[in-house]
């Protein structure tokens, strides 16, 4: 669905379909924020989507604010966790996308 964000031609509206057209635009404005940072590092000092990092099994994960209730879940392909590799770091995983607010859990998965 996020590789779909980036062919504006040949877009299938996969995400559109599976979440609103809305949540959809926010999620694309959030992507095309995330990735104009040249490291994850400086993604993080930037303190767009008010970056948090994730405890339990998502440790070495982090959230980033979509909406009130949606968070990106993102995961940075660096060696280790340590603010030296953050810095070469370049790269990251969207896992998915949550809902804070799900019903009955916690963590309700709008995209795994």
């Amino acid at each position: 669905m996020f590789d779909d964000l980036n062919d504006v031609r040949g877009s299938k509206s996969l995400m559109k379909r599976a979440i609103s057209a809305e949540l959809t635009k926010a999620v694309k404005k959030r992507y095309n924020q995330m990735i104009s940072f040249s490291s994850f590092s400086a993604l993080q000092q930037s303190r767009i989507g008010k970056m948090e990092s994730l405890e339990g099994d998502r440790k070495g994960s982090y959230s980033l604010t979509v909406s009130a209730n949606y968070r990106l879940i993102i995961k940075p392909k660096a060696k280790d966790q340590s603010a030296e590799s953050l810095k070469r770091c370049d790269t990251f995983v969207i896992e998915g996308m949550i809902d804070y607010h799900g019903k009955g859990t916690k963590y309700n998965w709008i995209i795994p």
